[in-house]
């Protein structure tokens, strides 16, 4: 996968925030060596944030966010501040771009505490350095740049990377795994699959497993008998669609370890034994509770569709009571969830981890459960302990520390 086709849910995210007219369209696009950003002397140029995906070594592939300025305090304004102020929640670190002529103010002040009360990395940068007429000095949070000038904008990237450099590197498969080992993967091709291509987690997973030098057989589930007796010695892994999970259950031979992508996916953003805490809430529901089904991506949702449709039915069938169910899409994601008993979210393939932990955070701050798709499907189908037995011993050991 090259970087340009990096996800934007595997790239680390920039965002620049900051007064109108401070200069932020300009910084993007100096860091971008683009005109990616609309520049314009006339305030609030910069309407809704404006994405830009790139390769900014040594960090590799990032996506940069240029919002609109916070101080715009008309109507439509004060709707884009809390767009802007969303923002926060998925990036990694953030530029503060402050024109220098005016410097720090409250404004600035209360922006680096929001900053800080989210623990988000952020570099106050100082703009239009070159028409500065005192002596600037940078410090480990501080830089003074001309975008219009290309003035210290190499240091600003050198700085960027500084900051993150210590970031931690997570995998899906490849810490369960040696070269050479033999995985087979189970793709479902159904009505609700993209023509043409595989779904994202698996294409994720594929990529990580040739990396790795590991060997993946990819099959669907009406091959996957065939295909494991084509095998001159079985898989050191087996990893499946969670919609078929039961079939594939009755076919792999239990001493080889099995599991979901939305298993994986639920442990690689670091919050497998969270979203599993709350599964046997389904169990407890009663008549008219509401479950809301929330998806990270947008997509149009099909007769067969996995969240809208076939969830539901499925819980229905298990616990024989009515249930309602509302649904959640791509940004959306509701600041009220009192009306909701449970949180059915999807694996979040599309999402950043800083987004994902957020809506599980926040669902957890206001006193909710949350699960995955993988999760809901494997308990509602009653192979819950099998696709987890392969990380018993990591949610043990979380479980002794907790």
């Amino acid at each position: 996968m090259s970087l340009n086709n990096t996800p934007m849910s595997e790239r680390i995210t920039i965002g620049l925030f900051g007064k109108m007219n401070a200069g932020k369209s300009s910084i993007i696009n100096a860091i971008t060596n683009q005109q990616v950003s609309i520049v314009s002397n006339i305030k609030g140029t910069t309407t809704d944030p404006v994405y830009k995906s790139m390769e900014l070594l040594p960090l590799g592939p990032i996506t940069l966010i240029d919002t609109s300025g916070l101080d715009d305090n008309t109507d439509l304004g004060r709707l884009r501040i809390d767009k802007t102020l969303d923002i926060i929640r998925k990036i990694d670190i953030a530029l503060l771009v402050v024109d220098v002529n005016i410097g720090i103010t409250e404004f600035e002040k209360n922006l680096i505490k929001e900053f800080e009360n989210k623990s988000k990395e952020y570099i106050i940068v100082y703009n239009k350095c070159d028409l500065s007429k005192t002596k600037n000095k940078e410090n480990e949070k501080e830089i003074y740049v001309s975008a219009n000038q290309n003035i210290n904008i190499d240091r600003l990237k050198e700085k960027i990377g500084e900051c993150l450099k210590i970031k931690k590197e997570k995998y899906l498969v490849n810490d369960l795994v040696d070269k050479g080992d033999i995985v087979v993967l189970v793709t479902p091709i159904d009505n609700s699959a993209p023509k043409g291509r595989l779904i994202l987690p698996q294409q994720q997973v594929i990529r990580e497993l040739l990396d790795k030098g590991s060997i993946p057989v990819v099959t669907r589930e009406t091959e996957l008998e065939l295909v494991l007796s084509s095998l001159k010695e079985q898989p050191k892994l087996v990893i499946t669609d969670s919609q078929v999970f039961k079939q594939v259950d009755k076919i792999v031979p239990k001493k080889v370890p099995l599991t979901s992508f939305s298993i994986l996916f639920a442990r690689y953003k670091g919050e497998l034994e969270t979203l599993v805490k709350g599964v046997k809430l389904i169990d407890e529901l009663q008549e008219n509770d509401i479950i809301l089904i929330s998806e990270g991506c947008t997509h149009h949702r099909q007769c067969g569709d996995i969240g809208s449709v076939k969830i539901p039915k499925w819980i229905q069938e298990r616990i024989g009571k009515k249930i309602r169910f509302d649904t959640s899409s791509g940004n959306e994601f509701p600041k009220d969830l009192s009306k909701y008993k449970l949180i059915i979210h999807c694996g979040g393939c599309m999402l950043n981890a800083n987004e994902m932990k957020y809506r599980i955070d926040y669902a957890i701050n206001n006193q909710k459960y949350i699960i995955n798709y993988g999760i809901a499907i494997s308990f509602l189908h009653g192979t819950l302990e099998r696709s987890l037995e392969l990380f018993k011993k990591e949610l043990e050991k979380n479980n002794l520390q907790d």
